[in-house]
């Protein structure tokens, strides 16, 4: 079976999951159906924002779905009415048994992550914060238990040591493009010459660190720390969702303020902030409603004031 005629059935949601995609359909692979997260209002207007996914799949006219409950009769009857010979999962949800086991040939997960470290919703950001100095991709297939399938493909890079987690999501995100393509056609490959896929069980590791999803109060900075855990946490979170903190600048308390850089050698004038092995600096700030900017412009902004 050639790719044109592999029917593939894509499911993702962000930005990251575009890449694989739109690899897939430009290099002429049958996609028939793509599966997103329902719409939700998004910004201060409240307007309906489609996934970055839902926007490329209109774009080039593929079908999409976006089931509330993907145990839901009326999906899976839709699902299974596009006939996929394999099902491909990029940032998505966990699957129910009835859909990931639909295709004749299973469901494999793109991973960002060197699994079994960070199986959970936010791998590349962990991986950061953890001051790893290296993660990479994982495709596995899937099974019950999350992120636990057997894998068959890895690929590592390596993490700089100030590098942001922006910066490691996007090289991560180009990788993903050539990681699903090998994948595809290794499985096709297998599928014409009738023999199993071959893909290696996750290894047994004592300390396994999770990634779970992030939200506002995991992204609060604690200034018990290491200067060097700060820094770590800090990259590894900018520049989305963003580490936060209250603080005092120019004598004034503010609060909910979006922390995107810190150095951990203090500069006279930036804004330092003890910690427990010393002190960080703060570099690049965001106070609540005004724009992200360098902490030396905006102490120069408050002398004029």
């Amino acid at each position: 079976m050639g790719k044109s005629e592999l029917r593939i059935v894509y499911m993702g949601t962000p930005e990251f999951a575009v890449a694989g995609l739109q690899t897939l359909v430009e290099q002429g692979y049958n996609v028939v159906a793509v599966i997103t997260m329902p719409d939700k209002p998004a910004g201060r207007g409240h307007q309906i924002q489609y996934s970055p996914v839902k926007q490329y799949a209109l774009s080039v006219g593929l079908p999409v779905l976006q089931p509330e409950k993907l145990k839901d009769e009326a999906f899976v009857e839709a699902l299974r009415s596009y006939r996929a010979d394999l099902q491909i999962v990029t940032a998505f949800r966990m699957l129910p048994e009835v859909v990931w086991s639909m295709p004749r040939l299973g469901t494999f997960n793109v991973h960002g992550s060197l699994l079994p470290q960070y199986r959970g919703a936010a791998p590349i950001n962990w991986a950061v914060m953890n001051g790893d100095k290296e993660t990479g991709l994982t495709t596995f297939m899937l099974k019950h238990e999350i992120d636990t399938g057997n894998m068959i493909d890895q690929v590592r890079i390596v993490i700089g040591e100030n590098e942001d987690v922006g910066s490691v999501h996007d090289r991560l995100m180009e990788l993903s493009k050539e990681m699903v393509i090998r994948t595809v056609d290794k499985i096709i490959a297998c599928d014409d010459e009738g023999i199993e896929l071959p893909t290696t069980p996750q290894p047994e590791i004592a300390d396994l660190r999770p990634a779970p999803k992030i939200f506002k109060e995991t992204c609060e900075i604690d200034f018990t720390k290491t200067a060097a855990e700060i820094h770590n946490f800090v990259r590894g979170l900018s520049p989305y969702p963003g580490a936060w903190a209250n603080l005092e600048i120019g004598g004034q308390p503010y609060e909910n303020v979006k922390v995107f850089r810190v150095s951990t050698e203090a500069h006279a004038k930036g804004i330092v902030v003890p910690c427990k092995d010393g002190q960080v600096s703060i570099e690049e700030l965001q106070l609540p409603g005004k724009k992200r900017m360098d902490t030396q412009s905006l102490l120069n902004g408050l002398r004029t004031h």
